[in-house]
């Protein structure tokens, strides 16, 4: 649904937003409200505070939720399904060992860091996240400590190739709603999304997570398996010692890590040549970008996975009961994070986000640093980077007319910079990260919400410097 003229002036669209977030956090954590129920009633009081007619109010928030359930529902399944098997089988305790084989303990969280940057070029952030969720926590119960050592590099560096790097849609979007050379965006977005998420990401693990401590939770996957499958009780001596299975090979593990992201690379490249007028479309490249779909890309995969290694964990019957137990635990995610799109939904039908431009593109600040505060108020209202990073392009696009090459780049990594801060409760992404990660609400405002922050401010920091040279 699209956003509706604001019902009343900048002061009260203001103050509703800041009263229903404040209303949202008081529910959840001092009330102790389930997450799913708090998000569900302030979205409901929102609207109707907000203005949203009072018959539409239902329709905007399963209009939302649907939508936000339909992109991450499918990709949560599949992807926790494929870990799942990854991990009875030893399959992921296989690559964990072989990355620290090569990296060495010391250096595991940053092997863990490169390999989701890597994987993070044609994968979208959550797609991204559910599959490496088994590998992160399998090292995290190795070594021991916050897993946030282990979490946050991964998952922020997901967070800093989806918001920098073509072909990505949020800087392509904002690229040719500017004029930036896509060519030149993808050049310079990688070595800004490296450095961001290094000074942003790697450094602040380092310290985030000598201060919190968030134990490697057995939500999704049960307890830490060994190279040969077996949980502590079902080793020699424990209390339900089983035999010994086979684990994969580490060639077949990293395979099946692969085969998604050549998958959805297939259908990225694809895309990027219809547009630029390079391939034309057929029945062939349709059904070669229907394979490189996500949803399709992982279920092809998962489906490999069975037939590759799925005789490792037991008979048939054991087998679709291993992927029974997996979808179990993420009813509750999905749930809310559905409801996490619903409210960031409602905000932005209601005009907020509108109303937070429209303020700031009056001040008359230089336009790096307005098309950062832009991007930074649509974030903070509505919670979705991709629309904070198309709206702001589309706002300052009457501005960029008489800029090289260099500034127009600069201006798309500083939006990227403002979409990607204060990731919190009307994000979706927020409340995966905390679902997956076995965290509280408090505990992910106080990492995750920050790690964002340093993240995107980094990235404005590299874009002033491209913008100076350029």
């Amino acid at each position: 649904m699209d956003p509706l003229e604001p019902a009343y002036g900048t002061t009260v669209m203001l103050l509703i937003a800041l009263a229903a977030v404040a209303a949202l956090l008081t529910l959840i954590i001092v009330v102790r409200l389930h997450a799913f129920l708090a998000l569900v009633l302030v979205s409901l009081l929102t609207g109707l505070a907000a203005g949203i007619p009072v018959a539409d109010v239902p329709e905007v928030m399963l209009s939302f939720f649907g939508s936000t359930l339909g992109s991450v529902a499918l990709l949560v399944a599949l992807g926790v399904m494929l870990g799942r098997i990854l991990e009875v089988t030893g399959g992921a305790q296989v690559l964990a060992d072989t990355l620290v084989g090569r990296f060495g303990e010391q250096r595991a969280p940053l092997a863990l860091g490169v390999a989701a940057l890597i994987f993070g070029f044609p994968i979208f952030f959550d797609a991204g996240l559910v599959v490496f969720l088994p590998i992160i926590l399998t090292v995290a119960r190795r070594f021991g400590g916050s897993l946030l050592y282990y979490a946050l590099p991964a998952a922020g560096a997901f967070a800093a190739m989806h918001a920098i790097v073509p072909p990505h849609p949020g800087p392509v979007a904002a690229g040719t709603d500017i004029g930036a050379d896509l060519g030149l965006l993808l050049l310079l977005g990688v070595p800004v999304a490296v450095v961001s998420w290094y000074v942003g990401v790697y450094l602040f693990s380092r310290f985030i997570g000598a201060r919190i401590d968030v134990s490697a939770a057995d939500l999704l996957f049960g307890q830490a398996r060994d190279a040969e499958g077996r949980t502590d009780d079902e080793r020699p001596g424990g209390a339900t010692a089983t035999t010994t299975r086979t684990a994969p090979s580490f060639g077949v593990v990293l395979g099946l890590l692969l085969l998604p992201m050549l998958l959805i690379s297939l259908n990225t490249v694809l895309s990027t040549l219809i547009e630029a007028g390079t391939v034309e479309q057929s029945t062939v490249v349709d059904a070669l970008m229907l394979v490189g779909n996500t949803p399709v890309a992982l279920l092809i995969t998962l489906l490999v996975a069975i037939a590759l290694i799925g005789s490792r964990v037991g008979t048939r019957d054991e087998l679709r009961g291993t992927i029974d137990d997996a979808l179990g635990p993420i009813c509750s995610i999905v749930l809310i994070t559905g409801a996490g799109g619903m409210f960031g939904g409602v905000l932005r039908t209601s005009g907020i986000g509108e109303v937070l431009t429209t303020s700031l593109g009056d001040l008359g600040i230089p336009l790096l640093l307005q098309a950062f505060l832009l991007a930074t108020a649509l974030r903070v209202a509505q919670g979705s980077a991709t629309v904070a990073l198309t709206t702001t392009a589309g706002l300052i696009a009457s501005q960029t007319a008489d800029l090289g090459g260099l500034q127009l780049a600069a201006l798309v990594f500083a939006i990227a910079g403002g979409s990607t801060v204060l990731s919190h409760v009307n994000d979706s992404g927020f409340w995966l990260v905390s679902r997956f990660f076995g965290m509280d609400e408090k505990t992910t405002l106080r990492t995750w919400t920050v790690m964002e922050t340093t993240l995107g401010s980094v990235m404005f920091a590299c874009a002033a410097v491209i913008w100076v040279l350029g």
